[in-house]
């Protein structure tokens, strides 16, 4: 599947490097990403997808090379500053509280404070507005869910996924980041993934998908960038590659033409 990109770059990366002590993570790693597009990140383990994720997280800084987001040099010192830009990373745990119900998952740490000035100044969450707000940003993804007031814990898989990418969509996110979001779901539930990846791009969100699935990033991606021993050495459209040639790709048993 093949979607017009916005024209518009939303990360770029050049020449990127992170080292941890004597071990070379990331030696020399090159890309970008534009507005609307979905690009796959691939790689054999050790090739380096963690750390570069990490480094776009805000949770480690590289020691060289550049990062761009929507057309300005950025260096990313915490997640805090990361989210702000509008980088969200929906890591494979979800980062929830499965005793917590949908409302309080989607606004973990970003909570909707009372308009009572007495009640705000002690901390009094408005759980109101905050299970209005929840609703709306899943139906903005077409997602149903049984029950709001349900705890995370008592939904699905796909669920939960839904409730992850509405989190990382729901402040403005030009860039979500997914780390392997179809690892622990079944065929039905990973196709509902696909849906919401799909949806969110043509909403003009950018986003990179780390997978070892290949056909899953085959019905889902645009292009596939692989990484290798910490370098980047292809960045193919997928619509001119096999799956045979990217796990070639993935191996260092062929090289980019």
């Amino acid at each position: 599947m093949v979607r017009n990109a916005l024209g518009q770059v939303a990360l770029e990366i050049r020449h990127l490097g992170k080292s941890f002590g004597a071990v070379q993570a990331l030696k020399d790693v090159s890309f970008s990403i534009q507005k609307g597009e979905v690009v796959a990140l691939l790689g054999d383990n050790g090739a380096g997808k963690t750390t570069l994720v990490r480094c776009l997280a805000g949770i480690h800084q590289p020691d060289r090379g550049d990062m761009l987001f929507n057309g300005q040099p950025v260096q990313l010192d915490n997640p805090q500053q990361a989210r702000a830009l509008g980088i969200e990373t929906v890591f494979q745990d979800l980062a929830m509280v499965p005793e917590f119900d949908i409302a309080a998952n989607l606004y973990l740490n970003r909570e909707i404070l009372s308009k009572n000035p007495l009640l705000r100044a002690i901390g009094w969450l408005d759980k109101a507005a905050m299970a209005r707000q929840a609703r709306k940003s899943l139906h903005r993804l077409n997602s149903r869910m049984p029950d709001f007031s349900a705890r995370v814990q008592s939904l699905s898989g796909g669920q939960r996924q839904a409730i992850a990418i509405a989190r990382a969509v729901n402040w403005g996110a030009d860039l979500v980041i997914m780390d392997e979001p179809t690892a622990a779901l079944g065929v039905e539930q990973s196709a509902q993934v696909n849906e919401l990846i799909r949806l969110i791009s043509s909403q003009g969100v950018a986003v990179l998908l780390i997978s070892h699935n290949m056909q899953h990033v085959l019905e889902t991606c645009d292009r596939a960038v692989v990484l290798y021993q910490g370098c980047s050495v292809a960045d193919v459209a997928l619509g001119d590659v096999t799956k045979e040639h990217l796990v070639a790709l993935i191996t260092g048993a062929a090289k980019a033409a």
